[in-house]
């Protein structure tokens, strides 16, 4: 890296998005297929039960025609009608075959198998180079595909955009917002870059900076949270403060504080020093303090905001490839914005 000092670039951007549509051809529907007209087509494979088959269960006779298949799978594909029986769609699992019967079988991939694809969907865009970009993630959007969210996440925008990113850890993502915190992001474009930018991030020299509407009137105008995070030994879908758990430092500073007819809201701003999940949500309810519309963690839906107020609204990074310090910049969203135009009457939208 260069012994000049980098210089400084700031983005400030509401609105810019960039959109990619793609639309397969639609899957044939001619019962004698047994290849694939297209990668999105599934198999069509077809057997005649033997007589050593003969009367045994649908689902074992379908795991012998397909081995790389879980009969769990196998089974799904029956009852969603993926499965026939001499030219009728067969409707249970534990139905016997009979020696001579054949059988049909669409192998629709499991959605784990399907979950690194690329798939078309607004990406917004705040910056890009050939190294990394940033973007501007809606409140709603999943980051990494996982049970519940096999498709449609940001990965898979990012792989419709950036197709080599598919040689990419996570394809380039080296961190992430929950589904509804909406706000800056940034994505590694190579491998290098991603290296450096996981490297800054582990080392504390990402500023990242939080704006949030918590339920309460805070009374300091500035504290920083400093309590380990952990799995909850009670819920695996949460978090919760742990002595044996990682370090996490939150920053807060006051912002606004408002008597409203959902009750007392504060508006702060968080910096962030460690990137938990979930860090900002748990370490505001451990101070009595949830995010309003944060279900999980003491919140309740409040000045029209029905998921957690929560907006990742500054970033700052050091370019991976040429050290220049770049600055990015986000407005709240419209949900976000109104909600905090009734707690900071003075200044309005941040």
């Amino acid at each position: 890296m260069s012994n000049v000092a980098p210089r400084e670039r700031r983005f400030q951007r509401e609105e810019e998005s960039e959109v990619y549509m793609v639309q397969p051809p639609p899957l044939t529907d001619n019962p004698m297929l047994t290849e694939p007209d297209d990668e999105d087509a599934p198999e069509r494979r077809t057997a005649v039960v033997s007589r050593e088959l003969h009367g045994v269960r649908l689902d074992k006779a379908l795991v012998t025609m397909a081995e790389e298949f879980s009969r769990s799978h196998l089974q799904s594909l029956i009852e969603q009608g993926h499965v026939w029986v001499n030219g009728v769609v067969a409707t249970s699992a534990s139905r016997k075959v009979l020696a001579g019967q054949q059988i049909d079988v669409d192998l629709v991939p499991t959605p784990e198998s399907r979950a690194f694809r690329a798939e078309a969907m607004v990406l917004p865009i705040v910056f890009e180079d050939d190294h990394l970009m940033v973007i501007n993630k809606p409140a709603g959007l999943v980051v990494h595909p996982a049970a519940g969210n096999w498709s449609g996440t940001l990965l898979n925008g990012v792989l419709a955009h950036h197709p080599t990113a598919a040689t990419l850890p996570r394809a380039g993502i080296v961190h992430r917002l929950d589904k509804d915190t909406s706000g800056l992001m940034v994505v590694g474009k190579t491998l290098p870059a991603v290296t450096a930018l996981a490297r800054a991030i582990a080392a504390r020299e990402v500023h990242r900076e939080y704006l949030a509407l918590v339920h309460g009137h805070l009374g300091q105008a500035s504290f920083r949270v400093d309590v380990p995070l952990a799995r909850d030994p009670q819920s695996r879908v949460r978090m919760a403060v742990v002595g044996s758990g990682k370090p996490a430092q939150t920053d807060v500073t006051r912002l606004a504080v408002a008597e409203t007819a959902d009750g007392p809201v504060s508006a702060i701003r968080c910096k962030l020093h460690t990137g938990r999940t979930h860090q900002i949500r748990v370490h505001m309810a451990s101070r009595g303090y949830p995010l309003v519309g944060d279900a999980m963690y003491g919140g309740h839906p409040a000045l029209g905001l029905q998921r957690q107020a929560l907006h990742a609204t500054r970033l700052g990074l050091a370019h991976p490839q040429t050290g220049e310090m770049l600055w990015f910049d986000a407005a709240p969203p419209a949900d976000m914005s109104l909600a905090w135009q009734q707690v900071d009457t003075r200044h309005g939208s941040p």
